[in-house]
């Protein structure tokens, strides 16, 4: 894997060797980049950046806001930019801003979230996993490791990924799944997960949304009973610490969504189209990826440098 993603970027920057310094891409996303998954975001975003010779400039609401993200959005319209990158977790709330963008002939990619809607807003293409199939295969596979009674523990209700990450794991797992909604708080999550697991022992499977934010307090929250191994738990993406409990044997697997590359080929692929007209034709899959105990190891390393 390491080979494979220093092979893609060597090819991408010596393509991309000669775009002018003038391009300029903005990108908005949901997602600040001092969240730990949305700093591996940034971090491509960079590296493409410094690749490409691009003018790159990053941007995000301070929190979970739609109204906030769309003014954003609007803003960057009016800077006339030579391509815009945006995730799209809400289609009503920022519809208006994309199109807006789009028939002020600025190109659009989306990445992340949004791949339902991408193509309908006007975006060239979209970066990313599709959200509820993720979730569907998650489900069989905590179904086939024996699960019973599942929760998912949502930390941004509303955020449309996230919602059908929850619908497609109950699909997979059998439906009997309950939604534990929560706030991006570790603190809270686990204080959650222990009260949902304290008022019913019959739950044997946690679905976490995010690696860090719900990942790791569910863990604690599980060890914290001493359930460890009797209650599976997984995730959605990666960070460092969730990996080595997988390592460990405190949780199973991560499905990891390769996030750098979403921001690195948004960036890439905006670069290429503005010196040269070059697009792929069509949306790229950048996951689900699941990370087991057999390849956790490997990846933990990168993880902690921010690419994983």
């Amino acid at each position: 894997m390491k080979k494979i993603i220093k092979g893609l970027l060597a090819t991408s920057a010596g393509l991309c060797s000669s775009i002018a310094l003038s391009t300029s891409i903005i990108v908005v996303t949901h997602g600040q980049a001092n969240d730990p998954f949305w700093s591996v975001v940034k971090n491509g975003v960079e590296l493409a950046a410094e690749h490409t010779g691009a003018d790159v400039d990053y941007r995000a609401p301070e929190t979970f806001d739609m109204v906030a993200m769309s003014q954003l959005i609007d803003a960057a319209v009016n800077q006339e930019p030579d391509g815009l990158v945006v995730s799209i977790p809400d289609a009503d709330a920022l519809g208006p801003s994309i199109r807006r963008a789009v028939n002020a002939g600025i190109p659009v990619i989306s990445i992340n979230a949004g791949s339902d809607v991408s193509k309908s807003l006007g975006a060239l293409l979209h970066i990313g996993q599709e959200e509820y199939d993720a979730g569907k295969v998650a489900g069989e596979k905590l179904k086939a490791m024996g699960g019973k009674k599942g929760i998912c523990v949502n930390q941004e209700v509303g955020n449309v990924s996230l919602d059908q990450r929850c619908a497609g794991f109950t699909e997979g797992f059998g439906g009997n799944v309950s939604i534990l909604p929560t706030s991006n708080d570790p603190s809270e999550i686990e204080s959650k997960v222990r009260a949902a697991l304290d008022s019913n022992p019959d739950v044997d499977t946690i679905m976490a949304l995010g690696a860090s934010t719900a990942g790791e307090p569910t863990v604690a929250a599980v060890k914290s009973l001493g359930l460890s191994g009797d209650v599976k738990v997984a995730s959605f993406d990666l960070s460092a610490d969730f990996l080595k409990a997988i390592v460990d044997g405190d949780a199973t697997f991560a499905i990891d969504q390769q996030q750098f590359l979403q921001g690195y080929m948004a960036v890439d692929f905006l670069a290429l189209n503005g010196e040269y007209g070059l697009m792929p034709g069509g949306n790229v899959p950048s996951g689900p990826n699941l990370i087991t105990a057999d390849k956790a190891a490997q990846v933990i390393d990168l993880s902690a440098k921010g690419i994983r």
